[in-house]
């Protein structure tokens, strides 16, 4: 197919494709959209870049414009199953944009958003509903919408879903969907649990795996940057103060870490916005459209939050803390070296994070670039008893005069539970705590609900000086 007039498209598709200022199609564009508009059902895996959103808003905006019949009320036409709110965006973003002169109608249906709106606008039927899963179950069970007549559905970056764990309530949503409906699966890859999903919803697939015509990991320049933990923040200052960055999104693994890194930065006199699950969507768009036109040069970002993040013009992607999945480092620095341009990705690896640096270099296939050389070498073991007799500081110290012993004084006639005579307890700390009793006076020390806190700890809101919670590591995905 050299041009979208080959493809079979409505007119007035065409005309806002070219609007657009698009003429030829990409290659997923160039299959799934005819295989589409043929009623196959579409197992397709695609990179991030590769134009896969219009490959399915287009024939989905053709379908229903042949249609040419409203839904019944609580009902919908279509549906496009999306993991995160800045994706369904996105997706209604292409929909709007292309559908402008057939003007369908359409619901975006996600969480972080006030349902009522929502349930109002399901009320009259829709043609397409752009949902993600949680969402949409809550009104599947208020009745505020039935998937009972939806003859197309749509399944957007389906390994996402799989990471988030939203399996299970895909596949309660698909046993909602009529038996007889048209299904396109969309992949980065294919574990698995998702090509089970597969076989298990769809009917005699065309399978269309494509690959970009340059990866966008080919035109990224990616360097490591080996650095103490306590000194990222520094070195994050100096990083994004340089004038080649133009535009650049931060990653961190938490929520609370980006906005730490984000009000550091503020603080440093850079421009920046946080954006992560505990934002409201309205905080969440006003944060995209600052970055978008130029309010704020740097976004931090967690990876869920950064799914669905398409802007042509990042310069710098900075892995502030490197992802616990491998597979996440590939998705983040995929937010640059977007349109065909070349893009920069440098990541800051602490010494903990070198076993996850490997996972990474391990998935991409090479060693990932540290223009200020390898990591240094860890302090050799002192041998055993080296630093007995020592001062920290000073010559060997002189050996002490044997303490006569201690008269032995009159024993107390209680015994304690296990038989032995009190007497008998350990005396030292360090034989309390490898005898469990670390507590005052030799009792055992109660445990707090909280892990690695104290009997001595102060506060008790999580929140409270005085107590450390402990940090949950989670997977490339702790929006």
């Amino acid at each position: 197919m050299n041009s979208f007039d080959d493809l079979g498209l409505a007119e007035p598709l065409l005309r806002a494709v070219r609007a657009e200022g698009y003429t030829h199609p990409t290659p997923i564009q160039a299959q799934v959209i005819p295989a589409m508009l043929a009623g196959r059902d579409i197992v397709g895996i695609a990179q991030t870049g590769t134009g896969k959103t219009a490959a399915f808003t287009l024939p989905l905006l053709h379908a229903i414009a042949q249609r040419g019949e409203r839904p019944a009320p609580r009902r919908c036409h279509a549906l496009v199953l999306v993991p995160t709110r800045e994706l369904a965006a996105q997706v209604a973003d292409s929909v709007r944009a292309y559908g402008r002169h057939t003007r369908p109608s359409v619901a975006l249906v996600i969480g972080g958003a006030r349902p009522g709106p929502q349930i109002r606008a399901l009320s009259g039927g829709v043609d397409l509903v752009i949902a993600t899963p949680g969402r949409l179950l809550d009104h599947m069970g208020a009745g505020a919408i039935s998937l009972a007549s939806t003859g197309t559905v749509v399944l957007d970056e389906a390994d996402q879903m799989l990471d988030l764990g939203f399996m299970p309530a895909i596949r309660r949503v698909m046993a909602a969907l009529p038996a007889v409906r048209h299904t396109a699966l969309l992949s980065a890859t294919m574990p698995k649990p998702i090509r089970a999903l597969a076989n298990d919803f769809l009917s005699d697939p065309a399978e269309i795996s494509v690959a970009p015509a340059s990866r966008p990991i080919e035109r990224i320049s990616q360097t490591v940057k080996h650095v103490d933990g306590a000194t990222k923040r520094e070195v994050l200052v100096d990083l994004l103060g340089a004038p080649q960055v133009e535009r650049a999104i931060v990653f961190t693994r938490t929520k609370r870490g980006a906005d730490k890194v984000s009000l550091h930065l503020q603080k440093a006199g850079l421009p920046a916005a946080a954006i992560h699950g505990n934002k409201s969507q309205g905080q969440r768009e006003r944060a995209l459209a600052a970055f978008r036109n130029g309010g704020v040069t740097v976004l931090v970002a967690t990876d869920i939050a950064a799914r669905g993040i398409d802007i042509d013009d990042v310069s710098h992607v900075i892995n502030f803390e490197l992802p616990n999945v491998p597979e996440s480092y590939v998705h983040r620095i995929g937010r640059t070296a977007r349109a065909g341009k070349s893009g920069t990705a440098i990541s800051l690896c602490d010494p903990a994070e070198r076993g996850l640096l490997r996972d990474i270099e391990k998935l991409i296939g090479r060693s990932i670039d540290a223009p200020d050389g390898a990591p240094p070498a860890p302090a050799p073991a002192r041998p055993e008893g080296a630093d007995r007799g020592r001062r920290r500081n000073g010559p060997p110290s002189r050996p002490r005069a044997a303490r006569p012993a201690a008269p032995v004084q009159p024993q107390a006639s209680g015994r304690g539970a296990g038989g032995a005579a009190a007497s008998d307890a350990p005396d030292d700390g360090l034989a309390r705590m490898l005898a469990g009793t670390e507590g005052r006076g030799g009792a055992p020390a109660p445990r707090g609900r909280g892990r690695g806190r104290s009997a001595g700890s102060t506060g008790s809101g999580p929140h409270s000086s005085g107590s450390q919670r402990p940090v949950r590591a989670r997977g490339g995905h702790g929006a």
